[in-house]
């Protein structure tokens, strides 16, 4: 009875952390959302510059990283020669500066609410460009349901109020860069056993995403900010936006950390519904039923995507499992005619 009743304290306090980190997460992320949508649009804050902003945050988040790194040594940097930078981290590195500027840059031109619902396709450009990459193998299945996604977001875009197509092309654009990153850190990464954290990620990535963003911010955004004379630099608006940015990163290294990236999938669901709910109700967006519908469907196909990775890992475990306990029969069999032997041979 003790040893059941310390148990069931255990799976409790397990539990609770778990949501605790979850919850932190949806938070963070929630509010880095908002902040940046709050900065960008011309509606509120009126700053338009994304390359600028975030130019900010990859400065702000490599001195951290950099600080948690090699001063404090939260977390262990990775072996890494020059070839190997050069050849996989500086790919990762532009691909990820294309991403964040084309995702801030949609916030100008689309409301929070519909951002969310293009997000749903990263399952889909994720598997597509998996398969192109030769990284995936091709399942009439999984197509199926990534056909599903596809037709629930293209109802969701059919019923915007606000359709912008060049916000939508930002959007759809910072989902195929994103997906191909995701990619290339398998391939370029993962595969040759490189394990890379978000923190330890943003010390070697957040730098070169920086010197990638310098060229266009000096060709598209230095020539307007120079010419705007009335900026002032407000460090309180633009520190706390990038603090909650690097904290964003952070809870992301906590929360695969203590539990999956499969709990941080299904939890982003979640974030994206209250987002717009929180953009409809506060922001005041509108929110069609057609949007819900279409969202709604792919919300279906999002889920069971999840679901089927989940299930994947699970046969993935039994599997291993089943093979060390093979493996641990054999030795045991041999170890047994071992001995068996050398009884022989004392006789």
């Amino acid at each position: 009875m003790v040893n059941g009743g310390a148990m069931s304290d255990g799976v409790i306090k397990k539990i609770v952390i778990t949501y605790t980190y979850v919850a932190i997460w949806i938070f963070l992320s929630f509010a880095v959302i908002v902040f940046n949508k709050y900065i960008l649009d011309r509606k509120m804050y009126n700053w338009p510059y994304p390359i600028s902003l975030t130019m900010i945050h990859m400065g702000f988040c490599s001195s951290l990283a950099y600080i948690l790194v090699k001063v404090f040594k939260v977390v262990d940097s990775v072996s890494m020669s020059w070839d190997l930078y050069f050849k996989s981290v500086v790919p990762i590195g532009l691909l990820y500066s294309l991403s964040l500027w084309s995702s801030n840059s949609a916030y100008i031109y689309l409301s929070v609410s519909f951002i969310q619902m293009l997000k749903a396709l990263m399952p889909v450009a994720v598997y597509s460009i998996g398969l192109l990459l030769k990284k995936d193998n091709f399942k009439s299945e999984t197509m199926a349901n990534m056909i599903s996604i596809s037709i629930g977001v293209g109802i969701a875009a059919y019923g915007e109020a606000k359709f912008d197509a060049w916000g939508v092309f930002l959007q759809l654009s910072a989902v195929a860069f994103e997906a191909t990153r995701l990619v290339l850190i398998q391939i370029l990464l993962t595969s040759k056993g490189i394990a890379i954290n978000p923190i330890t990620s943003l010390y070697y990535v957040a730098p070169c995403c920086s010197v990638f963003l310098f060229l266009p911010w000096i060709l598209v955004e230095w020539p307007v900010l120079k010419e705007n004379s009335t900026f002032h630099f407000d460090y309180a608006i633009f520190g706390t936006n990038s603090l909650c940015a690097f904290a964003l990163n952070l809870a992301v290294f906590l929360l695969v950390g203590k539990t999956s990236a499969l709990t941080m999938n299904v939890a982003g669901v979640v974030k994206d519904w209250l987002l717009i709910a929180f953009s409809w109700s506060v922001i005041r967006d509108t929110v069609t039923p057609i949007n819900l519908f279409g969202y709604g469907l792919a919300f279906l196909g999002v889920a069971y995507y999840n679901h089927a990775k989940l299930r994947g890992i699970s046969k993935e475990a039994q599997k291993k499992s089943q093979q060390s306990d093979e493996e641990s029969g054999k030795l045991l069999e041999k170890s047994e005619v071992e001995i068996g032997e050398d009884r022989d041979s004392d006789k």
